[in-house]
């Protein structure tokens, strides 16, 4: 009777323990990258710099990240899981006011990007065509990623986006937000402002129509 109580009280939502350890892992790895991103050019990282400052071997690094590509692949993709949350954050906190909330968005984006080590890598010194190809040719990833977390937020929030509706406009705002880290915002225009413009009357058709 005691066993069955117990196992009725046992959490069944843990995450399972490799799975956590490899998360702490990347965490790590990504997070000692950052660090000598602040001091190094990233032509300047090695792998084995990356290791030592994650206290791990650098064929672990090899092992999860399999190169330095995509070791600044994994990056990118964690500086777009930022962005989403800012998005998801901006979202939740101006519920029937998407205006405010993409503004707010996309300035978040804008101070995050600009002051990100590997985004002022890729902007200064020597032009690094491995780091521009995470935003171009090789963007595929990084747009999938994000815009198909960003449509569940836009579908489950208070805007009630359809599927369709939800992938048109998390595309949209993920590949514009994207093609402005290469070339950031000139700093007399307010260009969160001007692309919150675009994107407000689709939101408020989706709105006006689940509210119909």
């Amino acid at each position: 009777m005691l066993a069955a109580t117990l196992a009725t009280m046992a959490p069944t939502n843990r995450i399972p323990f490799q799975q956590a350890t490899r998360t702490l892992l990347r965490d790590s790895v990504l997070g000692a990258m950052r660090d000598l991103l602040s001091v190094k050019d990233w032509s300047e990282v090695t792998m084995t710099d990356v290791a030592a400052g994650a206290g791990v071997s650098r064929q672990t690094v090899y092992n999860e990240f399999k190169s330095r590509q995509g070791l600044a692949q994994a990056y990118a993709l964690q500086l777009a899981d930022r962005f989403v949350g800012a998005i998801e954050d901006s979202i939740y906190g101006n519920a029937g006011r998407p205006h405010v909330a993409l503004v707010e968005a996309f300035t978040t984006f804008f101070q995050q990007s600009a002051s990100d080590p590997l985004v002022q890598s890729l902007l200064t010194g020597e032009a690094k065509p491995d780091l521009l190809r995470l935003i171009t040719t090789d963007s595929a990833p990084l747009l999938d990623h994000a815009s198909g977390r960003l449509a569940e937020t836009l579908e489950r929030s208070w805007i009630q986006a359809s599927p369709d509706e939800a992938g048109i406009l998390s595309r949209g705002i993920v590949r514009l937000a994207i093609s402005y880290i290469s070339m950031p915002p000139d700093s007399d225009r307010n260009v969160a402002e001007d692309l919150a413009r675009i994107f407000v009357p689709f939101i408020e058709a989706i709105v006006g129509t689940t509210e119909a």
